[in-house]
Parts: C-alpha cells; structure tokens; sequence
C-alpha cells in the first residue's frame, strides 16, 4: 500500500474523533457572561459586507495585462492565454465575477483563503474553478501543507491558494478578520436591534389626555374609546378639540428620540473602527465627506495590495515562462479631473514621451493614426543648446 495511500485512510480513521460532544459545569451566576445570544456571519453585517464589497469591485474591475519582461522594457502581450485570464476564466464566469468571488472569500467566508483548480488538458488551462470555502480542508504537513478538496487530496502547487493576512503559526493559510471585528460587528448589530425596537415601539405618545377618573365611562376600555371618539377624533386634519374643562386636561410631551441614547455617536466610532481594520475610507461606510486624496491613497495601498495577492499566485502558478508575469491595472481606479488626464496627456505629448494615439487612449477616444512622437524645438540635449538656429548670426556660426 502507497504511503499516500495510508496517509488518506489515516485521515479517515482520524476525522470521527473531532466530532465528540464536551460538557462542561458552570455556576449559574456566571451563565450571563458565557451565554451566547446566537451567532451572526460578518456576511450578515451590513457595514462589513459594504467594506468588503468596495475591495472585491475594485479589484475586479481592473484589467488583467499578461506581460513579458524585454530588453526594451515590459511589453504588454496578448494572446489566448491573456484572453483566458482576462475575459473568460471559466465558462460560467467572467472575470468581473471570478475576481469578486476571490476577493470576497478571502476577506469573508474563506477567512483569509481563497482556492482555485486549474483544470487542465495537455498543459492549457480550460477551466479555472473557484472552490467553496466549505469544502476546502488545509492539512499541516511537516513544514508545508495540502489542500483538502470535497476529500481529495492535492498538492499547493496544483492549485491556486490565495491568502490573505498569514498567520503566525502556518505562514502558508491566511487569517481574516473574524475575531477582530467580532466586538465592532456585535456592537452595531445591537445598535440596529435598538434603533428598531425603539422605532417600533408603541411606548412614545406625543399627547397625555388626563380625564377625570370618577367619571363612568373610563372605567373600562370600550368607555375610553368611546370618549376618545367622542372628543378626540376630528373628521378632517388640524380640526381642534372641543373638550369639556372639568373633565379633560390636555399636555403635550416630548417623547425619547435615538439622539438621547447618544447610539449615533456609538454606531459613527464602530464604523470608523470596521473602515480602519478592513482599510477602507470612513465615508464608504457613510462617516465623514468624500476626500479625493483619501480615495487615491486607498486604491494604491489597500486595493493594490489586494491585487498583488492575485498577480503574484497566478504568476507563480500558471506561467512556465520567467520572463512573463501578470499585471492588474488599477489606473482607471483613480478618482482624477478629465482637465488633470489632458494637462498631464499634452505635457508627455509636446515631450515626445506619448505619441497622439496614445494621448486620445487616455483621453478616451479612438485612435486617427497619429503615431509619430513629435518634440518642441528647444527641447534638445544639454550638448547642442549652441545649436539652435536663434544663436546663430546671419546663417554662420
């Protein structure tokens, strides 16, 4: 029998003892502080699933380059396998939601991991197949692992692992956010509890009719609302009372509203606090004004370090080539002025740096066949500033 073999059946043998049942005594004083009041997914969290749901759309709306490291520099390189990457991943799936999908169960569900099969044929991907983060086992073996799938195992190198957050213990699994955000999710999942039962609730008149208590018909309820048909209720809108003074006196209250229980205030620092752990800015949660130098500082640090996880996995693991590497391009991401694109577009322009139609691609429009680079006069090299023809006297030198 293969070692690989015994290694399964060992497994096997091995999974019924993590299903005991443990039972354990507490003093019924201290069962208010262990009880648990029903757990809550962090997917069930609104400010959470917000936070991750602009990572995961960032991410997913940048473009895949596949390119190749020459000497003139890195060339963009376009080809079937660039397509496959780019455009259609797997046949149920485009890239849009393919790298959502990844995003969002490293951040969630997968708890800093994300797993997908390359289902090849004769060395060419066909498929790229996202793995639910319930089937999916990691097993320490000596210093590395192996990947558990729907109780099959494969090595790290024939799947593509995407981790998030190492953790201190295995380096190669991730580690999300659970226990982190735990306290912030409960404190504002019970901020929204509160703000509902104190909006439902049927505890906050805005009127106090007092009525003599002698009289008969307040003795039962079907006497009171007769009363209060009788004297209260107006046949049209902003008709006044007519009510005897002996009988009734009337007092307007001002009944508890949420700003008196200050849980504004508590529900603003929690989601200043879920923003600052996940990495995103106050105002995607609805805290604070739109900052653009904030949002920029977010897609280059936050967004692209997210992508790098996913440029560098799938370099390692689907290309054979050293020279070639993945690229995802987060410059359409950048909140910028259509003014700054031009000023910034003409200044490489009248430099020879970009040639016109690459100047109308980052404007927007389509090329006219402008590809010749086109310089100003005085913008010569520092050897030839004696040169120029302004210097020269009458046509000599």
């Amino acid at each position: 029998m293969s070692r690989k073999s015994k290694r399964s059946k060992q497994l096997a043998r091995d999974e019924p003892a993590q299903k005991r049942s443990r039972v354990a005594f507490v003093d019924s004083s201290q069962w208010e502080t262990i009880e648990c009041m029903g757990y809550t997914s962090l997917a069930h969290n609104p400010e959470v699933v917000a936070a991750v749901d602009t990572i995961a759309k960032l991410v997913s709306s940048m473009t895949i380059y596949l390119m190749e490291n020459t000497a003139e520099g890195d060339m963009r390189i376009q080809d079937e396998l660039s397509r496959k990457i780019d455009i259609n991943p797997n046949q149920y799936m485009t890239r849009t939601g393919f790298i959502y999908w990844i995003v969002r169960n490293m951040l969630l569900e997968g708890n800093g991991n994300a797993v997908v099969w390359p289902d090849t044929r004769r060395g060419i991907i066909r498929d790229l197949v996202p793995i639910p983060p319930s089937k999916t086992v990691f097993i320490p073996d000596g210093w590395g692992y192996k990947v558990m799938i729907s109780g099959k195992e494969y090595s790290p190198d024939n799947v593509l692992h995407f981790v998030l957050n190492p953790d201190s213990d295995y380096p190669w699994m991730g580690k999300g956010y659970r226990v982190v955000l735990k306290d912030v999710a409960n404190n504002l999942g019970q901020a929204a509890a509160t703000s509902k039962s104190f909006m439902s609730s049927k505890w906050k008149p805005s009127l106090i009719v007092k009525v003599d208590g002698l009289v008969e018909e307040f003795a039962s309820p079907a006497g009171r609302k007769k009363l209060s048909q009788s004297y209260l209720e107006t046949q049209e809108p902003g008709e006044p009372w007519i009510i005897p003074a002996e009988q009734f006196s009337v007092e307007q209250v001002k009944p508890l509203s949420l700003a008196d229980l200050a849980i504004s205030d508590v529900v603003q620092i929690d989601k200043r606090t879920v923003a600052s752990i996940i990495g995103v800015p106050p105002f995607v949660l609805g805290v604070g004004d739109f900052k653009r130098e904030e949002w920029n500082n977010f897609v280059s640090t936050k967004v692209m370090q997210t992508a790098q996880i996913l440029e560098q996995e799938m370099t390692k693991k689907l290309l054979i080539s050293p020279t070639r590497f993945f690229r995802m391009n987060a410059r359409s991401l950048y909140n910028y002025d259509l003014k700054d694109l031009a000023s910034i577009a003409d200044d490489q322009f009248i430099r020879g740096i970009m040639d016109g139609d690459e100047v109308r691609d980052w404007l927007g429009l389509s090329p006219r066949g402008l590809k010749d680079l086109v310089i100003l006069e005085n913008f010569i090299p520092q050897g030839m500033i004696g040169d120029q023809k302004k210097l020269i006297q009458n046509g000599g030198e």
